[in-house]
């Protein structure tokens, strides 16, 4: 789902939950009494404490607080698992201006974007950004695990980055596909699609990895790290979405209108644009359960019995897998150029 600087994200409800919590020794379950510990950091279950991250005090309240009534996942559950995944997730949110998700009463509350966050301590890294009504905003960008700690304190639940790093945001790093059910297709459609749509890819030359958005859809990310501009990325996306829409006409859709759409799954290349953020691998979501964008692997999607990952099982997946998103990150050694015929003209 695409989420605009401009505007508050919506909370995407699943139609079930399907996987059962696998807890992580690092991040005991509900029921273990105790501290929860995090590469030394103590976080209390209930009440509050300061805590010392990487040189940054920072007061913890309200630890015993619900964000997920349907499970008990509390902040201070969301805490460490932040604290947990950082070492995996920080790569990925590196200079990318933030527009965060806020839930402060939890999920079932009230839910507000933010970009530029009261309060924010002085070491919290900012970068303006013009908008597109002339508007220049200090967006937050979270470079370490104390900036994670102090998104999590604040209620922050989902993550959406730029596709492009703030030292030149009209370069995106890569082309996104973000592929959207419309019941009563749902995640195993989407996966049929998906994997459609790696093979359009490959005709192109290009190689693409995956993750769920940790809702309904998947995202399909063409890694690029080469000089490029929105208006390329776009126009291939949109090219291949209609290609893709005209071969398969019962499966997929590229119009946003959801009329006729019922039963497809729409290819959504309007991600592909400096107004919007996408959410990032690794970030919980707004859904009943504590539900997290997970990086996921082709043959996972050849599969797709089960394509839903809680926080307490995706800790487990980046200890097995590693980081299956690394290709995406500039530091990366992957580069990708798009064909010359897909580009826009200038």
């Amino acid at each position: 789902m695409a989420v605009s600087p401009e505007r508050g994200p919506r909370a995407r409800r699943m139609a079930e939950a399907t996987t059962s919590p696998i807890f992580d020794r690092r991040l005991p379950s509900p029921s273990t009494a105790g501290d929860l510990v995090v590469d030394e950091i103590v976080i209390p279950r209930a009440g509050g404490a300061t805590v010392t991250v990487d040189g940054h005090a920072i007061a913890l309240t309200n630890l015993d607080r619900v964000l997920y009534p349907e499970t008990g996942f509390t902040k201070a559950e969301s805490i460490a698992y932040h604290l947990a995944i950082a070492g995996t997730l920080l790569p990925h949110l590196r200079d990318r201006p933030l527009t965060v998700g806020r839930f402060p009463g939890g999920v079932d509350g009230r839910g507000f974007a933010q970009t530029e966050i009261p309060g924010r301590p002085p070491w919290i890294r900012t970068t303006p950004i013009m908008l597109a009504k002339g508007e220049e905003k200090r967006f937050t960008l979270a470079d370490d695990r104390a900036s994670l700690v102090w998104l999590a304190q604040m209620g922050t639940i989902e993550l959406h980055t730029f596709l492009a790093a703030s030292a030149d945001l009209e370069c995106p790093s890569s082309v996104v596909l973000d592929l959207d059910p419309t019941p009563p297709a749902g995640l195993a459609e989407t996966a049929r699609v998906a994997l459609l749509v790696r093979e359009e890819l490959a005709r192109c030359g290009l190689d693409a990895v995956v993750k769920t958005s940790g809702s309904a859809g998947i995202h399909v990310v063409v890694p690029l790290n080469v000089p490029v501009t929105y208006a390329d990325t776009r126009a291939f996306a949109g090219a291949l979405a209609s290609r893709l829409a005209s071969a398969h006409p019962e499966l997929v859709s590229d119009r946003l209108e959801r009329a006729g759409r019922a039963g497809k799954v729409l290819i959504d290349a309007r991600q592909n644009s400096r107004r919007l953020t996408m959410i990032a691998p690794y970030s919980l979501r707004s859904t009943p359960r504590p539900c997290v964008s997970t990086p996921v692997t082709w043959d996972e999607i050849r599969d797709a019995s089960s394509l839903v990952f809680e926080a307490d099982e995706v800790r487990r997946r980046v200890d097995r897998l590693g980081d299956l998103f690394a290709p995406v990150l500039r530091s990366g050694e992957l580069r990708q150029e798009l064909p010359a015929e897909a580009r826009s003209e200038k």
